[in-house]
């Protein structure tokens, strides 16, 4: 085994737990009532939660407009605390981070999940990007009403260069490593054997 001091530098490319921030956009019931793919959604931000809880990553949420769109869906919220409502599509203005280089936690990596790919989840990340952040958006971590929107929003994001990826190279990113009491608890999360 390469011992630590010897290793060579991973690529700045990679996420990494100690410079990421998970921010889960709108996963809210009534916009979920419209989304084909809801129930993969639901589980794959689920899995993101839980591994950032797993990994020290920290994790924010915001909820549109809750009085008409309803609370976050249960299952997320419960692993979760207090969550900002916001009436605008992106949600900067509810974050407390400074941009990167006002960071306290000198994180500048945000992982985007949630809803809706075109409308929130879209603003937010090209917001977070203008202000210096590095943005990945997992693929199947958000969604969309039509397919057509939830395509279309992952290539705008990607020609605009946030990283598009999954939800599995996340949390094996932050991880990095196997042979770890971290990497089982990941390996169960991705294996749907952990306890919901």
């Amino acid at each position: 085994m390469i011992e630590p001091e010897t290793r060579p530098p991973r690529s700045s490319e990679l996420l990494s737990r100690t410079a990421s921030r998970l921010l889960v956009v709108d996963v809210q019931q009534k916009l979920l009532d419209h989304i084909p793919v809801s129930g993969t959604l639901v589980e794959n931000c689920r899995r993101l939660i839980r591994g950032a809880q797993v990994l020290d990553v920290p994790v924010a949420a915001t909820e549109q407009y809750p009085d008409g769109l309803g609370p976050t869906a249960e299952v997320l919220a419960g692993l979760m605390g207090e969550i900002p409502e916001k009436l605008r599509f992106s949600c900067v203005e509810c974050l407390d981070w400074g941009g990167p280089a006002g960071d306290e936690d000198q994180r500048d990596q945000v992982v985007v999940c949630g809803i809706e790919a075109h409308v929130c989840v879209t603003q937010t990340a090209l917001d977070l990007a203008a202000q210096g952040y590095r943005v990945y958006v997992p693929a199947d971590a958000v969604a969309s009403r039509h397919k057509l929107d939830w395509k279309t929003a992952l290539g705008r994001l990607a020609d605009s260069g946030i990283v598009v990826l999954t939800t599995e190279s996340v949390l094996f990113e932050w991880c990095e490593v196997a042979g770890t009491d971290e990497f089982r608890q990941i390996s169960r999360l991705v294996t749907g054997k952990d306890e919901a």
